[in-house]
């Protein structure tokens, strides 16, 4: 009894947060184990099914360093990397496009079908969704963009009637293609949509304070401080950067969390807790 007691809890606790945030645009970018680790990746596919089953519209970004490496390997091509960024020429852009454009996003788009959902696979460069420019400066990364402008009239087709799934890849003025870091991508999707919230699923639980701590919530000027004196350093500066645009940008919230955590996803919409960290222009 005790069992389908805490269940019943937790439905009842979710009940505000799915009023709340129906009809609402909810961007994710998946990444690191959460899209490695296939159990994983099975929770997340249920984790959208059911987000979209209670009216929220649900946009998917995902990433892909470490299937784009293993396929590089599997066709002889050495990956090369600058200060842990991805150099991506002519023969790896193809590489590139082969995973994220493909095998790796029809097996997201397989997942969320395969548990009862409806999603339809697509990069940055179908219907000219989004377009970008070189990245400039040093290092050179080769065919490596930045988003400059994005069109969302194909997502916001599909958004209510399918969970679009969306692969880091665009074009520039003069059609080439460029790979794009995912979490930016991602982040100018929910900008271009209005999103309400913008989730980072990564291998970290959030961003910690100076003794080790978790925040739970910090203002973009709590978080703009914290880079100046270091406490957020490493890879953490680009992923809490990216947040900090969004918001700026004028999406709602953006939540870092842990997505090895089974579920995490729907722990951070619909429980009054949460996980991780949610990053807001003021503090509540």
């Amino acid at each position: 009894m005790t069992g389908s007691s805490e269940r019943a809890r937790v439905l009842i606790e979710a009940l505000p947060y799915i009023k709340e945030f129906r009809g609402s645009t909810v961007v994710v970018k998946i990444g690191g184990a959460s899209l490695e680790d296939l159990r994983l990746r099975e929770r997340f596919a249920q984790d959208l099914i059911l987000l979209s089953w209670v009216g929220i519209r649900v946009v998917v970004v995902h990433g892909g360093g470490k299937q784009i490496s293993g396929m590089l390997d599997r066709v002889g091509l050495e990956p090369n990397f600058i200060d842990g960024q991805r150099v991506t020429d002519q023969a790896a852009l193809e590489v590139v496009e082969m995973v994220l454009g493909g095998s790796l996003n029809k097996e997201i788009v397989r997942l969320i079908q395969h548990n009862g959902g409806k999603a339809i696979g697509i990069t940055g460069k179908d219907g000219g969704m989004v377009t970008a420019v070189k990245r400039p400066g040093e290092p050179d990364l080769g065919l490596v963009g930045n988003v400059t402008s994005v069109d969302a009239a194909v997502l916001e087709h599909l958004l209510g009637e399918y969970i679009p799934v969306v692969a880091p890849l665009a074009v520039t003025s003069t059609g080439q293609t460029l790979n794009i870091n995912a979490d930016p991508f991602a982040a100018a999707l929910a900008i271009a949509l209005g999103a309400r919230k913008f989730v980072l699923l990564s291998d970290v639980e959030g961003v910690r304070d100076a003794t080790g701590s978790l925040i739970t919530t910090l203002s973009s000027i709590h978080a703009r401080e914290l880079i100046d004196d270091g406490t957020i350093s490493g890879g953490m500066i680009p992923k809490v950067q990216n947040a900090l645009d969004a918001v700026d940008g004028g999406v709602g919230k953006v939540h870092i969390i842990d997505g090895r955590v089974e579920h995490a996803l729907l722990l951070e919409v619909f429980t009054k807790g949460g996980v991780g960290t949610q990053l807001l222009r003021e503090a509540l």
